[in-house]
């Protein structure tokens, strides 16, 4: 699924990019605003089960990354999330000091590799479960292409330096889902 093209037909992608940037615009307010109050909604439902625990959102990005690649590094999760090692050593630590992720050595001693618990699991699994029931309900309204615009708008988003690393963050994420059920 990470197969995302962003380039216009018949131009390169430094000459779409340059063309874009010459291009003087007023500022999209409506989708700019969409988009705040999108991320509002998009995250309110989890808040709320979060908040119950005393979780917040850094929390919950933590858990979800986690959950989604078992044995992730820490140093892999501080390059995806590009917060500091302080602030994700606080999230950390009261993750795994009430039992949702766990911490393992690595082949190299100086590795810790993360994983969830089953409570770890089944909180990521609630939390993914609210968000996906959001957007199911917008990708049937918007029909049969809609989540595949709606997967390279977002992937346009991202800036451009680092949209190639988190597509392949996903489709190993994916990948190895996927094998897990076979």
């Amino acid at each position: 699924m990470a197969d995302i093209s962003l380039t216009t037909p018949g131009k390169s992608r430094s000459a779409a990019v340059s063309a874009a940037a010459a291009e003087v615009r007023e500022p999209y307010w409506d989708l700019i605003e969409l988009l705040f109050f999108a991320y509002r909604d998009f995250v309110g439902d989890p808040d709320q089960v979060l908040d119950k625990l005393g979780f917040g959102r850094a929390h919950h990005r933590v858990l979800h990354f986690v959950h989604r690649n078992p044995g992730m590094k820490v140093a892999e999760l501080l390059d995806v999330l590009k917060i500091t090692k302080q602030s994700l050593g606080r999230v950390l630590k009261q993750l795994i000091d009430e039992g949702y992720v766990l911490q393992k050595e690595g082949t190299d001693r100086r590795q810790r590799l993360l994983y969830v618990s089953s409570a770890g699991e089944a909180l990521a699994l609630k939390l993914a479960g609210m968000q996906t029931a959001r957007i199911g309900r917008v990708l049937d309204e918007l029909g049969p292409a809609g989540r595949d615009t709606a997967r390279r708008f977002l992937a346009g988003m991202i800036g451009a330096e680092d949209r190639e690393s988190v597509l392949r963050l996903i489709a190993r994420a994916d990948r190895a889902r996927s094998n897990g059920r076979d």
